[in-house]
C-alpha cells in the first residue's frame, strides 16, 4: 500500500516520529530518520495489507512531503539562513543572533562584510552538514540625515565604480 505523510522542515531534518492514520482508521507511528528529503519513500515492512490467502501482510511505502521552513532551506546536507545586518554591523563587525535547528548562536559578523557574503557554522545542518548564513546588509527604513552628511563629505580610498569591477560582477554571479 502506498500512503502520503507531509513533514515539517526540522523535523526531517533532525529526525522524529509521526503517526499516520490510514483510510480505514488504524494509525502507524512513522519514524522519520534524521536528513529525510523531499518525496524520499520510507518503507514499513509488513505494515502493507494482508496477503492472498492468508500471506504475511505487505509493506507499507510512505511518501514524504517536506514543507518549506520559512527560513531555512536546504542544500544537500548544508542548511541555509539568510540574516539581516545594519550597515554599522557590516561595516564595523559585530557579534549578532542567528537561528539554527538547535536554537540561536552568537556569530561574528566580521568587519566589512557585504551582502551575499557566507559565514560557515561548522557541524550545524543536517546529519554530516554545516549552515550557511548568508549576510544581507539592510540599510535603516527611516532617513538618517547623520549618515547622509557624513556621506556627502566621504571620499572613498577604492574609488571604482562596483558595476564595472569583474570581481564584484562574478561574485554577484555565484
Amino acid at each position: 500500500m502506498r500512503y502520503a505523510l507531509t513533514v515539517e522542515f526540522i523535523d526531517a531534518a533532525k529526525g522524529a516520529v509521526r503517526r499516520l492514520t490510514l483510510p480505514d482508521g488504524k494509525t502507524l507511528d512513522v519514524t522519520i530518520p534524521p536528513g529525510l528529503k523531499d518525496g524520499q519513500v520510507l518503507r514499513l515492512k509488513g505494515k502493507g495489507q494482508p496477503g492472498l490467502g492468508g500471506g504475511p501482510a505487505g509493506d507499507a511505502l510512505i511518501e514524504v512531503t517536506v514543507l518549506p521552513h520559512p527560513i531555512f532551506r536546504r542544500e544537500g546536507d548544508d542548511v541555509i539562513v539568510e540574516v539581516p545586518i545594519t550597515l554599522k554591523e557590516a561595516v564595523l563587525g559585530a557579534k549578532i543572533e542567528v537561528p539554527t535547528l538547535s536554537g540561536t548562536v552568537s556569530v561574528t559578523v566580521p568587519p566589512n562584510s557585504n551582502t551575499g557574503r557566507r559565514l560557515r557554522l561548522r557541524g550545524r545542518g543536517i546529519k554530516e552538514g554545516h549552515q550557511q548564513v548568508d549576510l544581507k546588509v539592510v540599510l535603516p527604513s527611516e532617513p538618517e540625515p547623520e549618515l547622509a552628511a557624513f556621506l556627502e563629505t566621504w571620499t572613498p580610498r577604492d574609488t571604482r565604480n562596483p558595476r564595472d569591477d569583474k570581481e564584484a560582477k562574478t561574485e554577484a554571479a555565484s
